[in-house]
Formats: C-alpha cells, structure tokens, sequence
C-alpha cells in the first residue's frame, strides 16, 4: 500500500499508523495497526467462506505459502463450523 499527499508525493512511513493511533486513543477503541487490520480482513474472509487462493488474490500475494503461513488464523467460529461439519458428516 502506497499512501501519498494531495500533490501525490509520499508520506512518512509511520504517518498512517500515526493517523490511526490518534483515532484510536480519541475513541478509546482496541488498539491495532495497519497490518493487525490486514491480518483481521484476511480471517474474516476465511471465516466467511472465501477460499485461500481467494485470499491470496485479494491480499495481493504471489506466492500462496505467505498467505496459508501468516494470514490463516483460525478463529473461534472457524472451529466451531468445523466441529459441526464433522459432526453432521459422522451422522451420515
């Protein structure tokens, strides 16, 4: 992600999670950064059904090891579909 100044010349490195921090602190939310919001985005799309190679393409990685090894966080709802899918296979 590239973010830039109305005359399209580059922020600090640090400016977007400044931004963000400031936001956080004034509306007394969970603390998180950019990338904790990428990481979120990407288990909320495999908790809604989306499929790796899915999210690969919409995180923009070119090789799906880096999605399947840093952003295939299993959250507790996952689990609970999970267990309920066997469960309804094993009374087949």
């Amino acid at each position: 992600m590239v973010f830039t100044r109305e005359d399209g010349s580059p922020l600090r490195l640090a400016y977007p999670n400044d931004k963000l921090n400031e936001i956080i602190k004034s509306n007394n939310l969970h603390p998180i950064n950019i990338h904790g919001m990428r990481l979120s985005h990407a288990s909320l799309l495999f908790e809604a059904g989306a499929s790796i190679k899915e999210v690969q393409e919409r995180l923009g990685h070119t090789d799906i090891k880096m999605t399947m090894n840093i952003y295939t966080h299993v959250t507790r709802t996952v689990k609970e579909q999970t267990a309920t899918r066997f469960e309804k296979f094993m009374e087949l």
